[in-house]
């Protein structure tokens, strides 16, 4: 054989490896759907890759990536799955059968980890070794074609390969197929989203009111409510579970006098609290768009912990959702006079479920990585000596209060603005805390006081602007929050790890 006879060979024995591994992969998602949509392959993969992430990965991908690293994620393992079949493909042609034995070993691993997660049942382990199982016998029966030399005629090297190549077309194509499969049988998602448009909220007992002056009406500024569709979504769920009320429990137990456990039917049964909070994700830069401002609907979960009655040596409760994720909070967050609930409606809405439908936590004061528990399942009563959360186990901080800051939305950094009369705008926030006053710094001159709209409360932001007469040039803007107790926004600047961004947030405007 010669050497180009043999390189187009191991090009046809990659080709045939990877159409092979889409096979697999399809498989495995259509299996997946009919034994568990959390044991997807791809999604127990990536779960387990998020869950060995170290904090500075996490970070770096929220920063590449923002609300879509899910997505780059997937895409990333997707890459890295075809590079290994396509390895996989070059060793099986030469040495047989190492590269079926690659194959299966990615559907092993995948099985293993799939054993690993909070959620994993009896059957979960099944769609990944269906996945290896399924792309090493294609790979083997297509590569073995490309191994047998035929001594009646030249022309079967090319014609060899060429019927390779056309079955590994048939391969990716029913690969798809299943993996289209596995959408239309999994029903469970969209039984849920069934659920959820027919469900209709209990009335709110109190509310809490938007006042007139909140909202400053300039174009480009943050709205004061954000709209479900816009609010930021930062957890470790690649598959959002799918959970319907009927079948929802919160379990309450621990260092408790009495164990409680709520049904769907028993929380909006009990008096309902609207409120509007902001929230906040522990990666969010000086000024990064990771917050999010809303009307929760929900029981304080005060309430809740006064029915269990907790002990007097416990200081945290450990939330947990449904896909194995936990928080851990100060148990006087959540027992204290804000208004932290355990929520069911958003804006006006059942929870959307990538928020946590139909039950989730919202603590205002705390960044979310410690309070935020979107499909919240229980509340483990504990001690922080005896327990840690999700992320407090990966190196953040163990409490997470959320610190004082401010960002600058109008004019955006880089925008160029036309002489003369104009507004520099913004938010503030500290929420549970408050904001008194915003600074702004145009260049190196003084600080100038900016005109605050009206506060909807201490635990919302705070819209600001303060009038500009632009001069031609290059400028530098800055700004800077007071809060309700009179401390000012630090000029230090500091990573969100281990427990949120500081600094000021500086934009550069070009003026015509």
């Amino acid at each position: 054989m010669t050497p180009a006879s043999s390189r187009r060979r191991d090009l046809a024995a990659i080709v045939a490896s990877i159409a092979a591994t889409v096979f697999g992969a399809g498989l495995g998602e259509l299996a997946a759907a009919i034994v568990s949509p959390t044991a997807s392959p791809f999604a127990v993969i990536g779960g387990g890759m998020i869950d060995l992430a170290p904090a500075w990965a996490k970070d770096l991908a929220i920063d590449l990536f923002g609300t879509g690293d899910k997505a780059a994620l997937l895409v990333g393992i997707a890459v890295l799955l075809l590079i290994v079949a396509g390895v996989a493909g070059v060793l099986e042609r030469r040495k047989a059968p190492w590269g079926r034995v690659v194959l299966i070993a990615l559907g092993v691993i995948g099985a293993i980890v799939s054993m690993t997660r909070a959620d994993a049942g009896t059957l979960s382990p099944l769609p990944s070794l269906v996945a290896g199982a399924a792309a090493a016998l294609v790979a083997g029966l297509l590569v073995a074609r490309l191994r047998r030399r035929s001594t009646k005629a030249p022309t079967d090297d090319g014609v060899s390969r060429r019927s390779v190549l056309a079955l590994s077309g048939v391969a990716v194509m029913a690969g798809a197929l299943a993996a289209v499969g596995s959408v239309a049988v999994s029903g469970g998602a969209r039984a849920v989203s069934a659920v959820r448009s027919a469900l209709r909220l209990p009335s709110p007992a109190t509310t809490t009111p938007v006042p007139a002056g909140a909202d400053l009406g300039i174009d480009g500024l943050g709205p004061i409510i954000t709209p479900a569709s816009d609010f930021y979504r930062i957890d470790t769920a690649l598959v959002v579970p799918q959970v319907d009320p009927a079948t929802w429990t919160l379990r309450v137990h621990g260092m408790v006098e009495q164990e409680v456990v709520l049904r769907w039917d028993d929380l909006v049964a009990l008096p309902q609290k609207e409120t509007v909070a902001t929230l906040v994700c522990v990666s969010n830069e000086v000024g990064g768009s990771l917050i999010g401002t809303a009307r929760w609907l929900g029981v304080p979960l005060r309430d809740i912990l006064e029915r269990a009655k907790p002990t007097t040596e416990a200081d945290m409760v450990l939330s947990h959702s449904v896909d194995g994720f936990t928080a851990s909070t100060p148990l006087e967050a959540l027992t204290d006079d804000r208004n932290a609930l355990l929520a069911i409606g958003m804006n006006g809405e059942p929870l959307p479920i990538e928020h946590g439908f139909p039950v989730r936590m919202v603590v205002p004061g705390l960044y979310g990585y410690v309070s935020a528990t979107k499909w919240v399942s229980e509340l483990e009563v504990t001690r922080y000596d005896r327990a840690e959360g999700y992320w407090t186990s990966r190196g953040w901080s163990e409490r997470g209060p959320v610190k004082l800051q401010s960002r600058i939305d109008v004019p955006r950094s880089g925008a160029r603005v036309g002489a003369g009369d104009t507004v520099i705008a913004g938010v503030a926030w500290q929420t549970h805390v408050g904001v008194s006053g915003v600074e702004v710094q145009i260049d190196d001159g003084p600080w100038q006081a900016a005109t605050l709209a009206s506060a909807i409360s201490a635990d919302t932001w705070v819209q600001w602007s303060l009038p500009w007469n632009a001069t031609s040039g290059s400028h530098t803007l800055r700004c800077r929050a007071v809060s309700a107790t009179g401390e000012t926004q630090t000029a230090d600047t500091a990573a969100p790890a281990p427990d949120g961004a500081t600094g000021w947030d500086q934009r550069t405007v070009s003026v015509a």
